[in-house]
């Protein structure tokens, strides 16, 4: 049963009953329903922030995946930077200086790339910086990847350049050591043996029996297999890089013009032809048309030791062979 209340009223001093009208009730009601609604629809809004859907959660989920990602490959960018930072310092201080090749400047290796926003269609969203970046950063790793390969594709050219340099440049006796009787005489002012005054000889002599055998001491091309009145049967041979090599006196030429030779194949005979007064091979070696010391072209067969002996033969005073 419902509670009965009273109000005092003043006027007629003594209590009264208090009646509610219908209308009153109603409005009540309806503002206690409304309030309520408000009240849930409020708490709800505020609790679903800390309460996901599915969906949200998954997504949540591929986002802190992304984000490891991320981190991942920016540090495997990294690593990979310093390897390539540590490659370029070995072409350029290595590489490129033992085959004498210019190294290459920092501003073209890290050279950026101008002209208008490349990255204009990365912004606008919530990670745009960050995606920028790593963007960017693959974009200068990449042209700094093509200059590398660019360079190693020129360094494999000179290596292979110099490798038929080295090959073709003078490096052994004309004549193996063995063969040898003596060596008659060296790269300096002596007594021409036929026309008694001194002449510069601008090669060595090597003398031996008539017949031991005579080799080029490079890679070339024949120029020259013919007899001549000074040389008398006598081979040239074009190394290229600058270098000639002359092989005189010979008894017999095997070689012949146009041939290719490779170092080491036997071109002719040691003899007595032209203006020779003893069976011997006179030797040299000539660089961009001058006449050079052959005693420095032997380090690719003789010891050490060898070479001192040589070396002391050949600065002996005496008469040449030619």
């Amino acid at each position: 049963m419902a509670k009965v209340k009273y109000y005092y009223d003043a006027n007629t001093l003594s209590y009264r009953k208090i009646t509610t009208k219908k209308g009153d009730y109603y409005k009540r009601t309806i503002f206690g329903g409304f309030a309520l609604v408000l009240v849930a629809f409020i708490g709800f809004i505020v609790f679903s922030q800390f309460i996901q859907s599915p969906n949200e959660r998954a997504q949540k989920r591929e986002l802190d995946n992304l984000k490891l990602h991320y981190q991942l490959l920016s540090k495997r960018m990294e690593d990979s930077a310093l390897v390539l930072a540590q490659l370029q310092e070995r072409d350029n201080n290595i590489y490129r200086t033992y085959f004498e090749a210019n190294p290459i400047p920092d501003e073209q290796r890290k050279a950026g790339f101008g002209g208008v926003n490349r990255y204009k269609y990365l912004d606008g969203f919530d990670n745009s910086t960050m995606i920028t970046k790593l963007t960017k950063d693959i974009d200068l790793l990449s042209k700094q990847l093509v200059v590398q390969s660019k360079s190693l594709d020129e360094i494999v050219s000179l290596a292979k350049e110099k490798e038929k340099m080295l090959a073709s440049i003078p490096a052994i006796l004309p004549v193996k050591l063995e063969h040898l009787t003596r060596m008659a005489s060296g790269y300096k002012w002596r007594m021409h043996p036929i026309l008694k005054i001194r002449k510069f000889h601008k090669g060595m002599d090597f003398t031996a029996p008539s017949g031991t055998p005579i080799y080029a001491s490079g890679n070339g091309t024949v120029i020259r297999a013919q007899r001549s009145a000074t040389f008398g049967n006598v081979v040239y041979i074009d190394h290229g890089y600058g270098y000639k090599t002359i092989y005189a006196h010979m008894s017999k030429i095997k070689a012949k013009r146009g041939e290719k030779v490779n170092r080491g194949d036997l071109i002719g005979y040691v003899g007595n032809t032209g203006r020779s007064v003893s069976a011997h091979l006179h030797y040299e070696v000539h660089k961009n048309d001058v006449a050079l010391n052959p005693i420095n072209f032997y380090y690719g067969d003789l010891t050490p030791e060898e070479f001192a002996a040589m070396q002391k033969a050949a600065e002996e005073e005496g008469q040449s062979y030619d």
